[in-house]
């Protein structure tokens, strides 16, 4: 089959053409009246550049489209492809690869509603990468401009987001940073006031203030002032030496509504939205993170989103690494506590399959990794446990699972190695590393640290 040519269109104000053989616009509403184009290379002003770029990732048209931009704000990273290549064939190959993996999205159907057009776009460019960017107009501080432009900004940003993370198809790439949110509305638009420790006053004043040993009293230091010598103003005594009548108190801090005096302010959040006072410690964390699709998100955009993951892999019982070592970390305290119940864990690796399903491409590639997938469904358990800490890497917790099954499971899977025969598919080494425990395990070893030393053996 001839390989097809990509229609690219330039959007730019200058006169200067970046690539010769594109059509080229001086503004968006010519090229959204023309017929659709594979790829858009946004090339004009950084303002015009933003505020193209939101407009086409709102168009059903262009929402999933390779879309290039010379600006670099954070914005322009979050929405677009990255800076124009410097040459067309880049872009000719980076659109065939993003045509080759739009056929095997969702079986060959069409994204429809947000979260399927947000999976499909990190799919095309797979991990992909969905950026949060400083938003001082929202009341959250920060937005996700993919989610709010593929939503029509009828979404929660974050609400969906944090959805997709705890269902495991989005991974944490990396902590952006933390906010804090009034309880009451979810805002983050916060004024934080000293007030009383009494009365919650806000009307307070840093005051110096003396404390009489004769009497004991603590007052501010003006009520002492009396003819150019300190009096207390409540037993009369005149105060000559500090330390030996009077010293100054810690308390620094004077109450105007109820005279109290104390060393530090208590500290309230005030939501400048719905007006509910907080105490700091009592307002909604919320971590603001970068992500990229999970290897369940992967493999959920490929094999169909209206099944979920963990349906989909009831054979396998995939579950995410952090949940994954949690399961082995408590199993690890039953054994050390009770020496029961048995199990194994087992670590599988496929040696050069990523290299071999770039090869191979997205089709032919999925194809395998399906094949793989229900071979190792036969082998195990519906109370086994898995999770993949790569492309290449894959375990398995084998609840009530002794040497001689472990043995057994073993031989199964390198039965997988069948598979690899042909030109295109013998550079895969399918490897194995087990542990039986109790009896496999060094003293004081958690989960990361047992995997590490599996790891080490592949």
């Amino acid at each position: 089959m001839p390989e097809l040519t990509v229609r690219i269109a330039e959007v730019a104000t200058g006169h200067d053409v970046r690539f010769p053989a594109t059509s080229r616009f001086s503004e968006l509403t010519s090229l959204l009246h023309s017929p659709v184009f594979d790829v858009v290379v946004l090339s004009a002003t950084d303002a015009e550049n933003l505020a193209m770029l939101q407009a086409l990732r709102r168009q059903p048209a262009y929402r999933l489209s390779l879309i290039y931009c010379s600006s670099q704000a954070p914005l322009a990273i979050a929405l677009s492809d990255g800076p124009p290549p410097a040459q067309a064939s880049v872009i000719q190959q980076a659109w065939q690869q993003w045509r080759e993996r739009l056929a095997v999205f969702n079986n060959g159907r069409a994204p429809e509603g947000l979260e399927a057009h947000l999976l499909a776009y990190l799919w095309l460019r797979a991990p992909g990468t969905l950026k949060a960017v400083r938003a001082p107009s929202s009341s959250r501080h920060y937005v996700y401009p993919l989610v709010e432009a593929l939503g029509d900004d009828q979404v929660n940003g974050l609400t969906q987001v944090q959805n997709l993370a705890q269902r495991n198809l989005l991974d944490s790439t990396a902590l952006v940073d933390r906010i804090r949110l009034c309880r009451g509305c979810g805002s983050g638009h916060l004024n934080y006031v000293d007030v009383c420790v009494e009365c919650n006053s806000l009307d307070i004043a840093r005051q110096p203030s003396l404390h009489c040993f004769t009497c004991g009293h603590i007052g501010a230091q003006t009520e002492y002032l009396k003819d150019g010598a300190l009096v207390c103003p409540n037993c009369l005594t005149r105060l000559r030496h500090i330390g030996t009548d009077y010293d100054r108190p810690l308390e620094n801090y004077n109450c105007n509504s109820c005279d109290a005096f104390f060393v530090d302010a208590d500290v309230q959040a005030r939501c400048l939205d719905c007006g509910e006072h907080h105490a700091p410690d009592e307002l909604q964390v919320r971590e603001i993170r970068d992500y990229q699709l999970s290897e369940g998100g992967l493999l959920t955009a490929r094999q169909g989103l209206e099944r979920n993951t963990d349906h989909y892999f009831n054979g396998l019982s995939v579950v995410g690494v952090n949940t994954f070592k949690t399961l082995l970390d408590w199993q690890l305290e039953l054994i050390e506590r009770h020496k029961a119940p048995a199990f194994a864990l087992l670590g599988m690796r496929f040696r050069n399959l990523g290299r071999v399903l770039e090869r191979l491409g997205p089709q032919r590639g999925h194809a395998l990794l399906d094949t793989l997938i229900e071979r190792i469904q036969v082998a195990i358990r519906d109370t086994d446990r898995c999770t993949r800490t790569s492309e290449e890497q894959l375990w398995l917790l084998l609840m009530y699972t002794d040497s001689a099954g472990l043995r057994r499971v073993t031989e199964r899977i390198n039965e997988i190695s069948e598979l690899f025969v042909g030109e295109d598919l013998q550079d895969i080494r399918l490897t194995t590393s087990g542990c039986v425990a109790p009896s496999g395990l060094i003293e004081k070893e958690d989960a990361e640290l047992l995997m590490a030393r599996l790891a080490g053996e592949l």
